[in-house]
């Protein structure tokens, strides 16, 4: 941190007497700031390594470093033979259980249904025929019990053809609903082996090879977005309460040697490094380079505070921070 004492606004001659040899000096105005110094890199908006969600060998790499993509697009493909005959095995089950390709059942069974109610409505008729004859003492009361036994059976056969079709018909709708969606997690279990982007942006390092081995541990490529970047600054401890959003930030590159970039605090993130006794502190560029690439390392002065047309003299002539010198034995505070 750079600070340069401001004194009271008074013109001083100031002495510094070394042997014969007397050195003056006079008091000049000028603008002065209070700064945190911090160190820092570059991270590029969203940027993030590739993983795989599944084991298997990496068969195809789609995309080379530099090359620019889209949310989506695929990046990596490992092969997974299992995979592939369990989606198949998937397919051809959801194509036995499908609903309209077991229509024929249900139409068997409508049949049924259609015979035992001609059945039941026909038994109705002969037992009020029967019962019309019965009351005219015609015929005799085992004929009755027979006709009525008739029809309580039909009756009970049509019903349970209907709640036979009830159930194929739900069986069904379950079956084809079930294998449908078994069918979907096997092919979503496939699509694992096709590694997408979850960004789009550029690809900034490829870091697996055709033939290798894939385990989703293992970060297959460095992907973020070209357009922005953000500022990570590494700041002290005993300084970090003085940071706070929208402070002013003086940049400096090495990649860009000699020019100074202006950015802004954005966040200061709470939790301290406790290796480097640090703390996290995102700033973003108020006028970015035309070029930037992840990782550049920078310099940075936070600016507290400035004032403009202060009295200032060399640090050389403060003593302890309290006194001026005015001559070899003279100070005054």
């Amino acid at each position: 941190m750079t600070i340069r004492y401001i004194l009271s606004p008074i013109l001083l001659l100031l002495l510094f007497a070394c042997g014969e040899k007397q050195e003056f000096t006079m008091p000049v105005t000028e603008k002065i700031t209070e700064s945190v110094y911090a160190s820092g890199y570059l991270k590029s908006s969203a940027q993030y390594q590739v993983f795989s969600k599944s084991n298997g060998i990496l068969q195809k790499v789609w995309a080379e470093q530099g090359d620019r993509v889209k949310k989506g697009q695929i990046l990596f493909t490992l092969s997974n033979d299992v995979s592939r005959l369990n989606t198949d095995n998937a397919q051809l089950a959801a194509a036995n259980a499908d609903y309209h390709g077991n229509m024929d059942k249900l139409r068997e069974l409508d049949l049924s249904i259609e015979v035992s109610k001609k059945k039941m409505e026909n038994d109705l008729l002969t037992l009020d025929r029967q019962r019309k004859l019965w009351a005219e003492q015609i015929g005799t009361k085992f004929e009755l019990e027979q006709r009525e036994l008739a029809y309580t059976n039909s009756k009970s056969d049509y019903e349970s053809a209907k709640l036979r079709y009830k159930e194929l018909k739900k069986q069904l709708n379950f079956s084809s609903d079930q294998s449908k969606k078994n069918l979907s997690i096997s092919r979503s279990m496939l699509d694992d082996y096709n590694v997408r982007s979850e960004v789009s942006g550029k690809v900034y390092s490829i870091l697996k090879e055709p033939g290798e081995m894939i385990s989703p541990q293992m970060p297959l490529a460095i992907v973020g977005d070209a357009s922005h970047f953000s500022i990570l600054l590494q700041v002290d401890e005993n300084d970090v309460v003085k940071v706070t959003n929208g402070k002013k930030i003086f940049i400096t590159m090495d990649s860009y040697k000699g020019q100074v970039f202006e950015a802004v605090v954005d966040k200061v993130n709470p939790y301290m490094n406790e290796k480097s006794r640090t703390f996290e502190v995102e700033a973003s560029f108020t006028k970015a380079p035309a070029l930037l690439y992840p990782n550049f390392t920078l310099e940075a002065n936070i600016i507290l505070q400035s004032k403009d047309n202060a009295l200032t003299i060399p640090r050389k002539y403060i003593i302890d921070d309290e006194y001026v010198l005015i001559s070899k034995r003279k100070r005054r505070k």
